[in-house]
């Protein structure tokens, strides 16, 4: 079903996510969706790489949300415990709440698509369009960057203990060994990208004419449709916040 799905139908399928929850700016509507989300990573098998990705993201936002709103809310009158110009209401605890509800769902509906999305298709895609081919290049490798950036950290971790270099020891000795990962890394990570640079350069990537490619994405009329309707959707949705917002139609 993923292989089918075509790269500008997920990306619609996840901006418009995004932008619908947000101007909704209801934290149910926040919750529901971040759980349907997370069970589609389950469904997906992308779940051990999603919500941990979300974890690392959410939580110092979760935490500083809290710190600010929930501490230091001006608006909050329902004090639940003072200590000296800090103050815990439950307005601030609401609002850093219903804050974290709708930045979860930006985080994992593009976490979900960036680890579920094909790349090779969406680079066709983006170079078979009016984009830019070094543009369209650029904005597929970021979804490939941290991987590849994991997977060569991973290797040079196992070359150095094949040599006798301890790296699971206590924090101390991590903290000492980092150097020693860093260097090689950044080493091959410049190595590699003068590499493809070169090879991409002798295929005539940043040459000017018309582009070709062996690979063919199927795009569906019904999937063209649903990108229609999803855009559609979601100018509405903010159309609705920005008259409710005007002069006289506000809450």
């Amino acid at each position: 079903m993923r292989q089918r799905l075509h790269p500008l139908t997920a990306l619609t399928a996840a901006a418009c996510t995004a932008v619908i929850t947000t101007a909704a700016s209801s934290w149910v509507l926040s919750i529901t969706v971040t759980a349907a989300v997370a069970l589609g990573a389950v469904r997906l098998g992308v779940a051990g790489r999603v919500l941990p990705a979300a974890a690392v993201i959410l939580m110092p936002l979760g935490l500083s949300l809290l710190m600010i709103h929930g501490l230091f809310f001006p608006e909050g009158s329902i004090v639940l415990a003072e200590w000296g110009p800090a103050r815990v209401t439950a307005e601030g605890l609401a609002f850093a709440g219903e804050s974290a509800a709708r930045t979860a769902v930006p985080v994992l509906v593009f976490l979900l698509f960036s680890f579920t999305v094909s790349v090779p298709d969406l680079v066709t895609v983006l170079t078979m369009g009016r984009l830019a081919p070094r543009v369209g290049f650029v904005l597929a490798s970021t979804l490939t960057l941290l991987p590849a950036i994991a997977g060569r950290l991973d290797r040079i971790r196992q070359a150095q203990e094949a040599r006798g270099l301890v790296l699971r020891g206590g924090l101390t000795s991590r903290l000492a060994a980092t150097r020693l990962q860093m260097v090689p890394l950044v080493v091959a990570l410049t190595s590699d990208a003068a590499s493809r640079a070169q090879a991409l350069d002798a295929r005539g990537f940043g040459g000017p004419g018309a582009r070709s490619s062996y690979r063919e994405v199927v795009d569906s009329p019904a999937q063209r449709r649903f990108r229609a309707a999803t855009l559609l959707a979601a100018a509405c949705m903010v159309g609705f916040r920005l008259v409710q917002s005007l002069p006289g139609l506000g809450r």
